[in-house]
């Protein structure tokens, strides 16, 4: 598939003549429609779509000068706002609630920019997991293993498979602890979280909004770049620099516990190629990281927040749930708002000592998830699910709480199962972070 370039090697094509726009949807719809992609699109938007690349195919003959994303197959998330459709998010419980008036914030901002929307993508429903099973509408398989079904990750699994089968340049997901970077890592992908304020959530479908983030995936962490600019309304100021000198802290506590043997080579070796690279590599202890269970009690700012969204649809429908959501919010329905208030200090105070402990490093460097996607069948049980769930969320999830940005980067070898490294920093940082993620992408590539 021609998308399985990134969106600089897309445009050299089309500059020479090489391949349409419209040319790249019809490859897209039809890939769209094969075995491979079951489950992978909630809608498709196949008129849109062309729509969008006849625009910028004649754009370009008239010699406009083209936005990166004009005329490029990009996924939306199905918990986006678009108008004159009743957001799903997932779900079976939302069928007739009334359609939204307006597109989300960050998909009007794509189709500004030209962006060919190809589909709304399937999810966790309600976002509430980092596994990816959803009961309702199939669960997308992970194209990494073309022997063994794999779960994608969650909660942005459809975004990923579209992404990583060429479906779309980039997928528009969400992050509230880790619904990027875990399918990211998992399916091979870079994933960028944003500090939570970049983009407005004006219009998607909310988890939790104490750590809900609207943010992307895609080949590269430049074109995560051209679709932070796009949902953003405007780009990071980048300021290029080497990897040489720069300061990477390695968090010791709590990030490696249960790691797997192949997550752990593929960290190392990408630990090795960064020091030979030039950075200094220094281990932590930041033992803040393990106070992060107290933080999050009682029940935890995802089953509150959501359990508060879904209060009247909880009590009338809460049969047609997916079961292993349904029991996650259940934790957050009596709690006390007394101790929500008291939730909501901790994480100040909590926060505030993390980002006094991590200053004057460039970056935190840790795996993204300390195990590589697990077989959908052997999660049939619920023991299994949710302890592979609390494995994929723990390390992403110190981001969010800490309101941070981050990035995953495949670091894994060709023929192994896709892991991902982890670069995060603290809130407002992502520029600088930015730029540590270009330095740090080639030499974590090819380690």
């Amino acid at each position: 598939m021609n998308t399985r370039l990134t969106i600089s090697e897309l445009r050299a094509r089309i500059a020479k003549g090489e391949l349409s726009h419209e040319a790249l949807i019809d490859q897209v719809l039809d890939a769209a429609a094969q075995p491979a992609a079951a489950h992978v699109f909630t809608r498709v938007y196949a008129d849109a779509a062309r729509a969008a690349a006849r625009h910028a195919d004649a754009a370009r003959r008239a010699g406009v000068q083209l936005g990166p994303l004009a005329g490029l197959p990009v996924s939306v998330k199905d918990l986006y706002d678009i108008a004159g459709e009743t957001t799903m998010a997932g779900s079976a419980v939302c069928a007739g609630e009334p359609p939204a008036a307006h597109d989300a914030v960050a998909v009007a901002r794509l189709r500004t920019q030209g962006a060919a929307i190809v589909g709304k993508t399937n999810m966790t429903e309600f976002a509430f997991s980092g596994v990816g099973i959803n009961p309702h509408h199939g669960t997308p398989r992970n194209p990494a293993d073309v022997t063994t079904p794999r779960i994608p990750g969650g909660s942005s699994s459809g975004a990923a498979v579209s992404v990583a089968l060429g479906l779309a340049v980039a997928g528009l997901g969400s992050d509230t602890g880790g619904s990027i970077r875990i399918p990211a890592a998992l399916c091979g992908l870079v994933g960028f979280k944003s500090t939570q304020s970049r983009v407005p959530r004006t219009g998607a479908f909310e988890l939790a909004r104490s750590l809900d983030t609207v943010c992307a995936m895609a080949r590269s962490v430049q074109d995560c770049l051209t679709l932070d600019a796009a949902i953003a309304d405007v780009p990071l100021a980048v300021r290029r620099r080497p990897l040489q000198g720069m300061r990477l802290a390695v968090p010791r506590t709590l990030m490696f516990d249960d790691i797997e043997p192949a997550v752990a080579q593929a960290f190392d070796r990408a630990l090795h190629a960064l020091s030979v690279a030039g950075a200094h590599i220094v281990d932590i202890t930041l033992a803040e990281l393990a106070e992060i269970s107290t933080v999050n009690a009682p029940g935890g700012f995802s089953p509150v927040e959501a359990a508060a969204v879904h209060r009247e649809r909880f009590a009338a429908k809460r049969a047609g749930f997916d079961a292993r959501v349904a029991a996650r919010i259940a934790l957050g329905t009596e709690v006390r708002a007394a101790d929500y208030i008291a939730m909501q200090d901790r994480r100040r105070d909590w926060a505030g000592r993390v980002e006094r402990a991590i200053e004057g490093f460039d970056a935190l460097v840790c795996p993204t998830v300390p195990i590589v996607a697990p077989p959908i069948a052997a999660l049939a049980q619920d023991a299994a699910f949710f302890k592979a769930n609390g494995l994929l969320l723990r390390n992403t999830f110190a981001i969010n709480l800490l309101d941070g940005c981050a990035f995953s980067l495949p670091c894994h070898a060709p023929g192994e199962l896709p892991v991902g490294l982890m670069l995060s920093s603290v809130r407002g940082d992502d520029a600088r972070l930015a730029a540590v993620a270009l330095a740090a992408e080639p030499v974590v590539r090819s380690n």
